[in-house]
């Protein structure tokens, strides 16, 4: 059956929304990912115009819309007649979905009674209807737990019978929970994102009057990933498009342990990918010379000085306010230090040098920080000139001054950074550069660390850089990702300073707005799932017609579609069929189902054939079932590989107390072998099509030699997988 959209609006009240969402979500989860679950943050002006509530919709294959959460049930327990219905039971189940509204009241006196009509109701009860979940105890339970005032009041086991059932609901269903936890996050998100298209872009930074200068400062030491995109963007964004100033690319390749040209590369690359076009490039390599001098300064005003005290020592020290032993040193023996360290000697090793700023205060960050270190391995820019190196803390600054810099946007996490960014400038009397905190993106179940990422990659957990699990600007594109969504997810989030742990769906949902005009459609079946069809009254020979890659896009082509009496249709579909049923074979027409033949394992039938008859004329409006299917006859089917990803972490949010390497998921890849029709032969690398009633796949490996293609699920933000 083609694809099945709900639309949820987050203004609707949630006891219309959460049942209709319960009932998606269980098709998905019991059938097949039919149902595309859509979480709305628009409507809100047609509500006001007719001045009634939004409310669910659902969209039907057949184009059809259907309105309202009484309605969208209803149409939803048509379409899937096998799911969570409990037919013994139908009479009492249909009482059960009337008798809803009754719990949906804000007014805790208006329900108060159908609460304890409920709870009775349950006395020797573990089901509304029946000895088994129905649809009749999902839209009831949806109900009272989008309603606060019902929700508190069950919480407290006032009502024991009632709290045991909604519990037991609850638990035994991990699916409910993903699904309203995904509804509540992507409500969060959407009140909180309001960007270009949604919230304010207005901070108010100050001295824009007299020009606007912001700079991207990437270290070359990993691939950019989708929090350096963010940073990136909102540099971009207000120096370009907010304030039409000047944008700088820096280079902070100031680690040669950690730095590759390689790297470099590859965020030239990136930025350019992602439309961002800087004004100038530049490294911090280029001031090394004057960063030496500024820091010579420093020594000789009394602002620094050089220690070696050891790095667990020093730690401590600065965590318990104390003073180094070395930071009354003489000015000029730190200055000698400063030159063995220049040169790379086995004493200057040891040593470093450091702000002397303040002992104990209350902001760990001003506490005596290192600024400069000795390092003799070569840089990948300055080869072996240079044996010591400013730490970003005392480089960023300088070099934003020296630059023009009048505003360094960065992420929340230098805050506490600020003050000592602020005291470099002063120190060394240097132009006042304006700071702006903006959170960080931070997502659950991802690692933004390059040291962890860097980790992956090197015990060969992950495939490289550009692997589709990982959050880097090329694995989120190898997964299938436009760079116009990633863009507009992104300017979306604004420069809030709220942390906000975002949720990949509803990243995922605004790439799917993207893509679905734009993907051919074409048909896979899986290949251990396959079953033949014999078709009486169909074509005697083999035959192919052309029709439009996409119905509702003409502008994509045309493809081959081949007719035959030798068909193959999906396991799952074989096993709703009843004989003499009418269903509708997609881009052909209706078929009754005449026979059902079937494997005689009674506890896990597998189907091993069937014959339908022809009935081109009926009227695909009247059947439940549309299935895709391919012809035997008549093309070359293409072997394909369908790989579907999972989480590489297991938990949401790992603590800073906490191994993430205790959390790494084992299995995270999953393979299966399809078939596929004959006009995917064609398609190439990085081609991005829908696999009807499948999903969205990106094309990794063309088809070629006989070699099966290989194809990338898209995700789409649905709530179950």
């Amino acid at each position: 059956m083609p694809t099945i959209a709900l639309k949820l609006p987050f203004k609707a009240p949630q006891t219309a929304t959460i049942p209709a969402l319960l009932i998606a979500t269980a098709a998905n989860e019991y059938q097949a990912d039919n149902i595309d679950i859509i979480y709305d943050s628009g409507g809100q002006e047609v509500a006001q115009a007719s001045k009634e509530l939004p409310a669910p919709t659902l969209t039907k294959g057949d184009g059809i819309v259907v309105s309202g959460e009484t309605a969208v049930v209803a149409a939803l327990c048509k379409a899937f007649p096998q799911v969570l219905q409990n037919k013994n039971n139908s009479t009492a189940q249909n009482e059960w979905l009337d008798r809803a509204k009754s719990f949906s009241s804000p007014d805790f006196k208006s329900v108060e009674s159908h609460l304890q009509d409920l709870d009775s109701h349950f006395t020797l009860r573990s089901y509304l209807v029946g000895y088994e979940l129905s649809v009749a105890d999902l839209v009831v339970w949806g109900v009272l737990r989008g309603n606060r005032a019902a929700f508190s009041y069950i919480g407290r086991n006032q009502l024991l019978n009632l709290s045991r059932w909604f519990h037991l609901i609850d638990v035994s269903n991990p699916w409910i929970t993903r699904a309203i936890d995904i509804l509540s996050s992507q409500a969060r998100q959407s009140k909180a994102s309001k960007s270009k298209s949604g919230g304010s872009y207005d901070i108010a930074l100050p001295d824009t009057e007299k020009g606007v200068v912001t700079r991207f400062p990437p270290e070359p030491s990993g691939y950019l990933h989708i929090g350096h995109a963010k940073a990136a963007l909102l540099n971009d964004y207000f120096a370009h498009e907010m304030y039409k100033g000047t944008l700088l690319l820096r280079f902070d390749d100031t680690n040669p342990s950690k730095e590759k040209e390689e790297f470099q590369d590859s965020i030239i690359e990136d930025l350019e990918l992602i439309g961002i076009k800087p004004d100038k490039t530049s490294y911090t390599s280029d001031y090394f010379q004057e960063l030496y001098e500024f820091c010579i300064q420093m020594i000789k005003d009394g602002n620094a000085y050089a220690d070696d005290t050891d790095q667990l020592t020093m730690r401590s020290q600065r965590m318990d306010g104390i003073a180094s032993a070395r930071r009354d040193r003489a000015v000029e023996e730190s200055l000698t230090v400063f030159e063995e360290m220049k040169s790379g000697s086995l004493d200057g090793i040891k040593s470093c040098i450091r702000a002397k700023i303040s002992i104990d205060n209350p902001n760990k960050a001003m506490r005596d920080p290192v600024i400069y270190r000795c390092n003799p391995e070569p840089h990948h820019r300055t080869g072996t000139e240079w044996k010591i190196y400013p730490t970003y803390d005392f480089c960023c600054p300088i070099v934003d001054s020296l630059e023009g810099v009048t505003h360094a946007l960065r992420t929340i996490e230098y805050r506490d950074r600020n003050p000592q960014y602020e005291w470099m400038l002063r120190a060394l009397n240097l132009r006042k550069v304006h700071v702006w905190d903006f959170a960080r993106l931070n997502f659950i179940r991802t690692l933004l660390s390059k040291r962890k990422l860097t980790k992956l990659v090197d015990r060969g957990v992950v495939w490289g850089w550009n692997d589709p699990r990982f959050p880097t600007i090329r694995g989120i594109r190898r997964r299938g990702m436009t760079i116009a969504a990633l863009r507009e997810f992104i300017l979306k989030q604004g420069p809030s300073k709220n942390i906000v742990n975002l949720d990949w769906t509803i990243f995922w949902s605004t790439n799917r707005k993207y893509i679905d005009p734009l993907a051919p459609r074409h048909t896979a079946i899986l290949k251990d799932d396959a079953v033949p069809v014999m078709v009486t009254h169909g074509p005697v020979d083999a035959f192919t017609e052309q029709k439009a890659k996409h119905l509702k896009n003409q502008d994509l082509g045309v493809k081959s579609v081949v007719y035959s009496s030798l068909l193959l249709l999906d396991q799952a579909d074989a096993k709703s069929f009843k004989e003499g049923e009418e269903i509708t074979l997609m881009n052909w027409g209706n078929a009754y189902v005449r026979k059902i033949s079937a494997s005689s394992d009674i506890l896990n039938p597998v189907i091993t054939g069937l014959e339908l008859e022809l009935h081109v004329e009926g009227d695909f409006r009247k059947t439940e079932k549309k299935v895709t299917w391919l012809s035997k006859e008549g093309q070359l089917l293409v072997p394909v590989e369908l790989v579907d990803f999972d989480y590489l972490i297991t938990k949401d949010k790992i603590e800073e107390d906490e191994d993430f390497e205790d959390f790494l998921n084992p299995n995270t890849e999953f393979r299966t072998e399809a078939l596929a029709d004959c006009n995917v032969a064609e398609l190439k690398v990085d081609d991005i099509i829908q696999f009807e009633r499948v999903g969205y796949y990106r094309v990794d490996r063309a088809y070629q030699d006989g070699k099966p293609a290989v194809l990338f699920n898209i995700p789409t933000g649905k709530t179950a997988k």
